[in-house]
């Protein structure tokens, strides 16, 4: 049975083997084989309720206490003065209704589901039943991304080697748990409806908490996750009348951007002047990887298991999924933080551009990179 399961994994898998090597990087792949076979083969993060991942990394005190580094000064007293109150600045009794005539809870233009035939032909309640499984679906892997964005954030204040940036990484670090505790109540006590982790955001998050460099830390969770993040958080606000989750993604959505500009504000010159050629190129090769990865396995297939296995294949699901008008969009609008920040930091160099310019991702190289710093700023950026 467990040889079955393995070769059935395999199988659902091998597309993600195909992006996989669509650059062949021998020292990116042999960091990530790892976390593909504990996520996508063995489904570790799903196998019980909690996981052990193995950390090595060194942990830098700075004894002089050097204020250097005027831009992370200035970004950790923005972050002082931008804490929120999740029990106090969000109206928890409020309550929400799948099915209420006039606060739509997610937009069917935001779902791949009205490419499947299947979901089209459903009564109005049936579908409004799965647009609230597939919206738990998202809020609970960006629930899962939170708590590696915490974990990875208490990481990266030891390692950083600065003073300025321990000060801002001590704020993100409360960030993070914050984000944590709303996710977690809106899912248990709005949704009722808590979903496992995908095994794709598993492979990247047990990647980069093994990895022992602070800096692919850094690029992995604050330019790629985080951006991706604030891109999906602007898009399912902009698609929902519900207040609670419109307010609650309003108040993240701040810390994201500040999240963000830390990554920037901490790989520019590390990029610039910390690294040679090589070390150059494998960091380039690893953000288009992880790219790839994010790009093409937003699926749900959690959600595709519990509603449509017994009626379709998942190779079936997912051609659907994948050409639906929606994930197109989707995930393409995902980069448009992304990519400037990628070139701002020094890895969209000539080598790599053409990769990024086969899926049509360099038309966002000119945009806003980083947010400036303001609250006001901030939220009009995301």
């Amino acid at each position: 049975m467990k040889t079955r399961r393995l070769l059935s994994n395999a199988w659902n898998n091998a597309g993600v083997l195909r992006d996989a090597t669509r650059i062949f990087s021998p020292m990116v792949m042999a960091r990530l084989a790892g976390p593909a076979l504990r996520g996508l083969l063995l489904q570790v993060g799903k196998a019980g309720p909690r996981t052990q991942v193995p950390t090595g990394y060194d942990a830098n005190f700075d004894w002089r206490y050097q204020r250097d580094e005027p831009g992370l000064a200035r970004l950790y007293s923005a972050a002082k003065t931008s804490q929120w109150n999740a029990e106090t600045d969000l109206d928890w009794s409020q309550t929400v209704d799948p099915h209420h005539p006039e606060r739509r809870l997610i937009d069917d233009e935001v779902l791949p589901l009205s490419s499947i035939a299947g979901y089209r032909s459903l009564p109005r309640k049936e579908q409004e039943k799965q647009k609230h499984a597939v919206l738990a679906w998202m809020l609970s892997q960006f629930l899962h991304g939170e708590q590696g964005a915490l974990f990875a954030a208490c990481q990266l204040t030891e390692a950083y080697a600065g003073l300025d940036g321990k000060l801002y990484g001590s704020t993100q670090a409360v960030d993070e748990g914050r984000h944590v505790e709303v996710f977690h109540r809106y899912l248990t006590e709005k949704l009722e409806k808590l979903y496992s982790i995908n095994d794709n955001l598993y492979v990247l998050i047990d990647a980069l908490m093994r990895d022992e460099r602070w800096d692919l830390k850094f690029l992995s969770m604050q330019i790629m996750i985080e951006g991706l993040a604030l891109s999906a958080f602007g898009t399912l606000r902009g698609h929902t009348d519900e207040p609670l989750l419109r307010e609650l993604l309003r108040y993240v959505i701040t810390d994201e951007a500040r999240h963000v500009h830390f990554g920037v504000l901490a790989l520019q010159r590390h990029y610039r002047e910390g690294l040679d050629e090589r070390e150059l190129r494998e960091r380039e090769d690893w953000a288009f990887e992880t790219s790839v990865l994010m790009r093409n396995r937003f699926l749900a297939h959690e959600v595709y298991e519990e509603y449509y296995a017994h009626a379709m294949s998942r190779r079936a699901w997912d051609k659907a999924v994948l050409e639906s008008a929606f994930m197109v969009r989707f995930r393409t609008n995902l980069f448009r933080r992304i990519v400037p920040n990628l070139k701002r930091i020094g890895l969209l160099g000539p080598r790599i551009r053409p990769y990024y310019e086969q899926l049509g991702l360099l038309d966002f190289e000119h945009g806003k990179a980083a947010p400036e710093l303001s609250v006001e700023e901030l939220w009009s950026a995301a």
